[in-house]
């Protein structure tokens, strides 16, 4: 019987020991559902919970797509961040939903340390709220939320020439409709909408649902309507 399971070896970028960690099957990664913020929910085992692969002894966590070197400082950060306080733990196994939010909330420190890039932080932000709303924790998912609408906004400043600018534009308008900032939230949405430079059919045709579900929400929660919101219907 095939295991859904497979371990890979890493090396660790600190302390250069070489350790396993686990990855999910392709065949066991069964989807029940999309939310319209792009948290995927599973039917059985949930390969979110081993994006993140953490080096037993020292506590460095990090994922494929990290920056691959640190500087001296940032590493003597890291030393006197993590390392120093380090109980020498073993991930590489299968992950309880603890296991899992302690290795992205491991994750998030280290890409501090190492001044990863935003969207890279904003991801891992956006992914502690998911594994919040796995478990219906929502004061602590809206928390995250926030964090990670923060962290996609200042990507939008700084970084949107090297993205798919029509994907994050519709993801910090869902953001804002999630934490419930409805007028910033059909803003974004309509940003979409009507920029004729956007050929992105998905995110476009996704914007205008979500531009509907927001004046929706506002009218649910008795929440005066913007002005292009009364004239019109997207």
């Amino acid at each position: 019987m095939v295991e859904p399971l497979f371990h890979v070896k890493v090396e660790c970028i600190f302390c250069k020991t070489t350790y396993q960690t686990s990855r999910v099957r392709p065949s066991f990664k069964k989807a029940k559902h999309t939310d319209t913020d792009f948290c995927i929910h599973y039917k059985e085992i949930n390969p979110d919970y081993y994006v993140v692969r953490v080096c037993p002894f020292c506590g460095y966590a990090d994922s494929e797509n990290s920056t691959t070197k640190l500087t001296n400082a940032q590493e003597l950060e890291f030393r006197e961040k993590v390392t120093d306080n380090w109980v020498q733990k073993d991930f590489g196994n299968e992950r309880s939903w603890e296991e899992a939010m302690q290795t992205y909330k491991l994750a998030l420190v280290c890409a501090q340390i190492r001044n990863e890039k935003g969207r890279v932080i904003a991801g891992l932000l956006h992914h502690i709220a998911w594994l919040y709303r796995y478990r219906e924790q929502e004061e602590q998912e809206l928390r995250f939320l926030q964090f990670a609408l923060d962290a996609y906004t200042r990507v939008f400043e700084t970084e949107a020439g090297e993205l798919n600018n029509a994907r994050l534009m519709y993801l910090i308008g869902e953001l804002n409709r999630r934490v419930r900032n409805y007028k910033d939230a059909v803003k974004w949405f309509g940003r979409v909408i009507n920029d004729k430079r956007i050929m992105d059919a998905a995110m476009i045709r996704a914007s205008r649902e979500q531009w509907v579900a927001t004046r929706e929400d506002m009218l649910a929660r008795q929440i005066e309507l913007p002005e292009e919101m009364l004239s019109e219907k997207k």
